[in-house]
């Protein structure tokens, strides 16, 4: 009497191992876009949060204005938030008022600072440049994000 052997199979064959590359390579086509997508909207939240009124550079500015009696004039810029107390020469002053050392935004931009503002002519206008980083202005219709509404 003759015995069969079986041979059990222990290993993918080619076919198996391309299709679930095929799908893997399928899903990843429709998931890495839209997670740069998220990526992107992130970094907009991150300097729209940044440049708002209850934002930290805002509060900065604000302690500023508090001990100073005014907020920076645009020549002055945001780089003043950063001095130390010995600094700069005025009393008053008590910085600095951000602990960062450099003041960017989630672009690897520097904020954008006018004071007195053009459209906030009692304090100060904010923005950053934006994913193209290019500075416009803060002008409507730009991908600048900005501390305030445009009308």
């Amino acid at each position: 009497m003759r015995r069969t052997v079986r041979r059990r199979r222990s290993a993918f064959t080619l076919i198996e191992v391309l299709l679930v590359a095929g799908i893997l390579a399928l899903l990843a086509a429709f998931a890495v876009p839209k997670l740069f997508g998220l990526a992107d909207q992130a970094k907009n939240d991150l300097a729209r949060t940044a440049v708002g009124r209850n934002g930290p550079i805002a509060k900065a500015l604000d302690a500023f204005n508090w001990d100073m009696g005014r907020y920076p004039t645009t020549d002055e810029g945001l780089a003043i938030l950063l001095k130390k107390k010995g600094e700069v020469d005025d009393d008053h002053f008590k910085g600095p008022y951000l602990d960062n050392d450099r003041i960017a935004d989630p672009f690897g931009e520097p904020f954008m600072f006018r004071s007195p503002g053009d459209v906030h002519e009692d304090s100060y206008d904010l923005w950053s440049k934006g994913k193209d980083r290019k500075d416009d202005g803060g002008k409507e219709g730009t991908d600048d994000i900005k501390n305030w509404i445009e009308k």
